[in-house]
């Protein structure tokens, strides 16, 4: 176990601005360790002045920091539930200008899977998503759209032939689907959300959290929602004090806005 974590942190936090303090301390500890260890480093000392001196570490380090892991479709039944319920719901309530966020959308799979979920109700045209995450490395991979096979396995089998191209072992995402969707650099943590959202889309990111940055990220939530939006999060998290943070539930992972 290496020591000086607290001084690590505050470095950290003035290098990136990523808050340490904000995740749960033995998890990210562990990774961290892991990571310094494999650069062959033996101080935090050391490893800040390595991020600080190689952009390439700086990055790798960052990517490393953030969970990126994703799928298209991931849980399917609650994709059925937003096919069947959500999106008819927000369509007759809002019209079909929608503004959808996908919030810590990792390599694109979560926003390009809106894209072509909305495509059974909208045209191509009127579709736009936002999507956003704090890791520029995996924004750069959700633009280019190229993915395996496993990451496609929820994909339903006429979207998949329809919206994309096999290259070889991988896949990748038509223009057509690429072009809806505006990819952001943006942390949940200090930077101003988006406002006057219809649908916001937060899947399997804040079981990361502490309890207290959870609870801050669930009230600007709602304050980025117009009344009646919907939140939809992910099959690992639950929002035990929801109505106290102004929601009520409508399914097991959709939340209004009230």
């Amino acid at each position: 176990m290496l020591d000086g974590y607290e001084k690590f942190k505050k470095d950290i936090f003035s290098l990136t601005k990523i808050d340490l303090d904000a995740y749960k301390e033995k998890q990210m500890k562990r990774r961290i360790d892991t990571l310094i260890t494999k650069n062959k480093v033996k101080t935090y000392d050391e490893y800040v002045a390595l991020i600080k001196r190689y952009k390439e570490k700086f990055e790798q380090f960052v990517s490393f920091l953030t969970i990126n892991v994703s799928e298209f479709y991931r849980n399917p039944e609650q994709w059925r539930l937003l096919d069947k319920d959500v999106f008819p719901a927000l369509i007759q309530r809002f019209g079909k200008n929608l503004k959808v966020w996908s919030a810590a959308c990792s390599t694109g799979d979560e926003p390009y899977s809106l894209v072509m979920a909305l495509s059974k109700f909208l045209p191509l045209n009127q579709i736009k998503i936002i999507a956003t995450d704090i890791d520029k490395q995996i924004l750069e991979k959700a633009r280019v759209g190229l993915y395996n096979e496993k990451s496609l396995a929820g994909v339903p089998a006429d979207l998949k032939k329809k919206y994309f191209t096999q290259i070889g072992a991988s896949y990748k995402v038509a223009d057509e689907i690429k072009a809806r969707v505006e990819f952001k650099q943006h942390d949940l943590l200090k930077d101003p959300y988006p406002t006057g959202c219809h649908l916001i889309v937060c899947r399997n990111v804040l079981i990361y959290f502490t309890e207290e940055a959870k609870e801050e990220i669930y009230k600007k939530f709602n304050q980025s929602l117009l009344k009646d939006g919907i939140l939809f999060i992910g099959s690992t998290e639950q929002i035990m004090n929801y109505r106290e943070l102004n929601y009520q539930r409508n399914q097991s992972f959709f939340f209004q806005k009230l």
